[in-house]
């Protein structure tokens, strides 16, 4: 090794036994093996079957629940509770990142409208009639709320969620409908801000039904990339005056048609 390589490798840090435990039991909740919904075995016998003491296992229980696979109270005598892989893990996680340093909210948004152009596009291929159902049950429930004032603005963006989370299942991609719904859960918060702010609230519930009705409508005759475009043009027009000024370009030219 020659002599101005000696910086290239530090010394290794061993593994504590709490890492271990950790992993095995992650593993066994991602492969399947421990289902949402099942059970871990009771803290002492985690204790009995690892080999380790209570306060390691105690600590990879934490480990678990930080990263939302578990659910663990203290003395429960049926043990933690597996949880699994959700999209609410994956959503708080993105939701941190948009507040850090290391994403922007214009990267968010511009990553949601990939998604979102993709999931339209797919899925006015791939639909079916349940899909197309599920669609319009949540534009006519949009309906019923637009006129409603403020006290409406929640359940009509949760209504907006479940359209676009029925699009992106439509598209028969599992991991695209967890990342799309994922996306738009970090971003509600702008979204509600944004209606919020809005004076005359009512018209700009009547617009983003008539958006909501185009997409459906692009689906249904199954014109992939007018169901696309509008997926992207839509979220440029919701998100362009929310973000960084640096991204906004960013956003101009994921919403250019492809």
């Amino acid at each position: 090794m020659a002599a101005d390589d000696t910086g290239l490798f530090r010394p290794v840090t061993p593994v504590r036994a709490y890492q271990r435990v950790a992993e095995q039991i992650e593993e066994r909740i991602l492969s399947g093996d421990l289902p949402p919904g099942s059970r871990l075995p009771a803290e002492r016998e985690l204790v009995n079957r690892f080999g380790v003491g209570r306060s390691t296992v105690r600590e990879a229980l934490r480990v678990l629940q930080s990263a939302g696979l578990i659910r663990s109270r203290p003395g429960d005598p049926l043990g933690a509770e597996v949880l699994g892989v959700s999209p609410d893990n994956l959503s708080q996680a993105l939701g941190r990142l948009t507040r850090s340093s290391v994403s922007t909210l214009g990267e968010l948004v511009q990553f949601r409208m990939v998604l979102d152009a993709e999931s339209n596009r797919l899925a006015a291929r791939l639909h079916g009639a349940d899909d197309l159902a599920r669609m319009r049950e949540q534009i006519t429930r949009m309906e019923s709320l637009s006129g409603g004032g403020p006290a409406s603005l929640h359940a009509f963006s949760e209504a907006d969620a479940l359209f676009h989370r029925a699009i992106a299942e439509a598209s028969g991609n599992s991991l695209l409908g967890l990342c799309a719904r994922a996306v738009h859960e970090a971003v509600v918060e702008v979204i509600e801000k944004k209606i919020a702010g809005v004076t005359d609230t009512t018209a700009w519930m009547e617009r983003s039904i008539a958006h909501h009705r185009e997409v459906l409508a692009a689906i249904t005759a199954g014109d992939g990339p007018l169901a696309a475009r509008l997926g992207r043009t839509a979220l440029h027009e919701y998100y362009a005056d929310h973000v960084e000024p640096e991204t906004r370009e960013l956003l101009a030219a994921s919403a250019e048609d492809h």
